[in-house]
């Protein structure tokens, strides 16, 4: 099955990769559009939720395939990013089992957005002791619109998908006294919080439509 390449990504799209059960394709040949998951990532803070942005280097007027977008640097985002994570989980019961493996990723330097991207995806399936070998794409995939998943998981859209419904099953979060029970954030919020019980809840968290 073929996966956009997202940062971080949020629960419903490591919810299908379990239901798949098969390795991930990462799709790197769709062309980069703003204001996706590509570069975005939502965490939960102690003010509400937290939209944490990888900055990109602009090619103004043209189409940039995904494979080839660059990473800015001009701005210590990789710290600022980190330092968000830790202010946000901490506390998190599971927090300090998980964070040197992440604390690793974002002490490095990555020039493309699609070598970090497969990088965190990495070590979260392997936080969720899910023994997958990601594919990469060698060439546009140009999926039905109702099967796509970037249209399905998209932050400006509620989940729609042909054959999958989203269900969110509620766990525990650091904030949920303040701000109640908050679906759909990154996949971080949920291994932080709840540790080895993340992929049994990411199992219940979808459904597949009849």
């Amino acid at each position: 099955m073929v996966f956009p390449c997202y940062y971080n990504a949020p629960l419903s799209y490591y919810s299908i990769i379990i239901e798949s059960g098969e390795a991930p394709a990462v799709e790197l040949y769709d062309h980069y559009s703003k204001q996706t998951y590509r570069n975005r990532c939502r965490i939960l803070g102690a003010n509400g939720v937290i939209d944490l942005v990888i900055p990109i280097i602009k090619n103004h007027g043209r189409k940039t395939l995904l494979k080839d977008v660059k990473i800015d640097y001009d701005s210590n985002w990789p710290n600022i990013h980190w330092q968000s994570i830790i202010s946000s989980y901490s506390s998190a019961p599971f927090f300090e089992f998980f964070k040197e493996a992440y604390a690793e990723i974002y002490s490095k330097q990555f020039t493309f957005l699609a070598d970090l991207n497969i990088s965190l995806l990495a070590i979260t399936l392997e936080q969720l002791q899910l023994a997958r070998d990601i594919q990469k794409t060698k060439q546009f995939t140009g999926q039905d619109p109702d099967l796509d998943l970037s249209l399905a998981i998209h932050p400006k859209k509620v989940f729609s998908h042909r054959h999958f419904q989203v269900l969110s099953a509620p766990y525990y979060q650091v904030f949920s006294e303040r701000h109640g029970f908050v679906s759909e954030l990154s996949i971080l919020d949920l291994l932080f919080n709840e540790g080895p019980n993340a992929a049994s809840i990411l199992k219940k968290s979808l459904k597949i439509k009849n």
